[in-house]
């Protein structure tokens, strides 16, 4: 039975493409079922069986169902580990490399996400619904991405990647708020530090991530520089098209 993952389109910019984007890397076929956030099925006791918090994304592989895009993640890089993208989760048998991965991962999340997540939030999310943005908070957001980011500019010149030499899930796990950076008009906190820039530029070129995007609202399908002035911005209708179909490995659509 082919994998299935229960998302919607107003999530895919996030959650939903980081489990995506994962299935990719590993040459995992899926089908993607909508659900409606706007007509709250994900509240509907069919779906809170299956993520008693009423949240997308969540995952069924016949049977086994997942939520939590970040362990959904992980599940795919562990079961699959034999196929696609090698190593995007360490040998469990190397113990250091193991935790510097863990270090990289949590890194992301406190370092990154919680900061990119804020100014999405404000510049992004609450503007778009009619609502005053922040100053104050899009404010103390970039004045703590700057500071982090600093850092990384510093790892990723000596490693290639945050874990080392190797691409993990800590990585690619960056694209989603990466991405969205460029939408808010703040794409500088990464092309202005040249070893972070070359760094996320290598994560947006990868199959998995070109696969996955929409091209339309690209002016040069494949086009780093294209993605980094558009950004991500995925149209209802492009996940109306994934809707109806099984994704059949890395690169295909």
């Amino acid at each position: 039975m082919v994998l299935k993952l229960y998302a919607a389109p107003q999530s895919t910019a996030s959650e939903s493409l980081r489990v995506a984007q994962v299935l990719h890397e590993k040459n995992v076929p899926f089908e993607f079922i909508p659900i409606d956030l706007r007509a709250k099925e994900q509240k509907q006791a069919q779906h809170t069986e299956k993520n008693p918090f009423g949240q997308v994304p969540y995952i069924d592989d016949d049977g086994f169902v997942l939520y939590e895009s970040r362990a959904i993640g992980r599940y795919i890089a562990l079961k699959c580990a034999g196929q696609g993208t090698a190593g995007l989760i360490p040998d469990q048998s190397d113990i250091k490399a193991l935790a510097l991965f863990e270090q990289a991962a949590s890194s992301e999340f406190a370092n990154f996400e919680i900061h990119a997540a804020k100014i999405a939030y404000e510049k992004l999310f609450k503007v778009r619904l009619g609502f005053p943005m922040n100053e104050e908070v899009v404010k103390g957001a970039i004045d703590q991405l700057n500071v982090k980011l600093d850092v990384y500019e510093g790892i990723l010149g000596k490693q290639a990647y945050l874990a080392g030499s190797e691409l993990t899930l800590a990585d690619l796990y960056h694209i989603p708020f990466g991405t969205r950076l460029y939408r808010a008009g703040l794409g500088d906190l990464i092309d202005s530090r040249p070893n972070v820039a070359k760094w996320f530029n290598a994560l947006l070129s990868r199959p998995s991530w070109v696969a996955i995007k929409d091209p339309r609202l690209l002016q040069e399908e494949g086009s780093v520089e294209t993605e980094r002035r558009h950004s991500l911005h995925f149209s209802m209708s492009a996940w109306e098209y994934l809707c109806n179909c099984v994704i059949q490995g890395q690169g295909s659509v």
